[in-house]
């Protein structure tokens, strides 16, 4: 099973923000965006401004896991994207680790392309729940690293 090259051109498209703003309108209107999805990865961009700020002058810690969890999820739903048959997928948990202040924008990149394939395929086969943990770095625009999240994700194969 390989990852619906579909889902990634529509994802990398303008068309997206309109996924966005019906699915997730908190994640657009705080700037949130796909910056590049592919196979192996996909890097999301969040901005440090009016609408996902904190009184501490940086950005919210809301709208940092916001992008981190579409960073990850993003490839979840590549992997899911007509699938036959259906693959539910959820998130059951989510860590985070900040290091530096987020005051400008903030790039956050999953390279667990690869992991999302094979444990989408595993459930799809065994028929059963598999658990995926994926890493997102958060960095900066100088290259620092802002935060990292873990996010956990079930997936599990519709009945036929």
């Amino acid at each position: 099973m390989s990852i619906n090259n579909d889902f990634i051109e529509l994802a990398n498209s303008p068309k997206f923000n309109f996924f966005l703003l019906r699915k997730l309108p908190s994640a657009y209107f705080s700037g949130v965006r796909i910056k590049e999805i592919t196979k192996e990865s996909c890097s999301v961009t969040v901005p440090f401004k009016w609408f996902s700020q904190n009184p501490f002058r940086s950005t919210y810690f809301a709208c940092l896991a916001m992008a981190a969890e579409l960073s990850t999820g993003a490839l979840a739903m590549a992997n899911v994207y007509k699938q036959k048959p259906g693959v539910s997928m959820l998130v059951v948990k989510m860590e985070a680790e900040y290091f530096k202040k987020a005051v400008g924008t903030t790039t956050f990149t999953c390279l667990n392309g690869n992991e999302f394939a094979n444990t989408v395929s595993a459930a799809v086969i065994s028929r059963e729940a598999q658990i995926l943990t994926a890493r997102s770095e958060g960095r900066n625009e100088q290259g620092d690293l802002v935060a990292v999240f873990t996010v956990t994700w079930s997936f599990k194969a519709k009945a036929s």
